[in-house]
């Protein structure tokens, strides 16, 4: 009785209620609009946000065989559009592999490795943290703070930078100190582990 209750309810909620993520078409407000003509009548009325999004591409109906990746940082694209076969994101939650059909996900990175697969090939990136947005058709967007291939990192370097934030961190004496320190530990403490692991 429980089940038939909360399909029927979901089924209902599903019929006449959209996703957040679905991009309506804005209605007009013609009360504003008649406002605006009043007193700018040479200039057209102001859009909203909402009015320069693009819609949501549908989602297909058949599993595609290959995953679209846009892999981007505030300065540079690594990945546009690249159809690949599976990604390997670090999220707060845990490692998380993506393949194409994946379930619409917002995840949160976190300090380690992100790993692209095409076939037999695997490269390997280490990311700072950032989000990563997996769409219903088969298209993930990352967006990252910083990134680098995983064989361009001197693994030298890594330990002294680990080295130096431990000590830090211990002799740190205020709240910032001791949250700057903690982060420079984190991130090198994955560095460490992306290059050993």
């Amino acid at each position: 009785m429980f089940r038939r209750a909360t399909s029927t309810f979901l089924s209902r909620a599903a019929s006449t209620r959209r996703f957040s993520t679905d991009v309506a078409t804005p209605a007009a407000d013609s009360s504003f609009i008649e406002a605006w003509k009043k007193v700018s009548p040479n200039l057209d009325p102001p859009k909203t946000p909402i009015e320069f999004m693009k819609p949501r591409p549908p989602t297909p109906s058949t599993l595609p065989t290959k995953l679209t990746v846009n892999f981007v940082l505030p300065y540079a694209s690594q990945l546009a559009a690249k159809e690949v076969d599976m990604v390997n994101i670090p999220a707060t939650t845990g490692q998380m592999g993506v393949l194409p059909g994946h379930v619409a996900t917002i995840a949160e990175l976190k300090p380690g490795v992100l790993s692209v697969h095409e076939g037999s090939e695997t490269t390997k990136y280490f990311v700072s943290s950032g989000f990563a947005f997996i769409h219903a058709n088969s298209v993930t967007d990352i967006i990252a703070v910083e990134a680098v291939p995983l064989d361009q990192i001197d693994a030298s370097l890594v330990q002294k930078g680990l080295q130096d934030f431990t000590q830090k961190l211990n002799s740190a004496n205020t709240d910032l100190e001791k949250a700057e320190a903690q982060i420079g530990v984190d991130v090198h403490s994955a560095l460490n582990s992306a290059l050993t692991g």
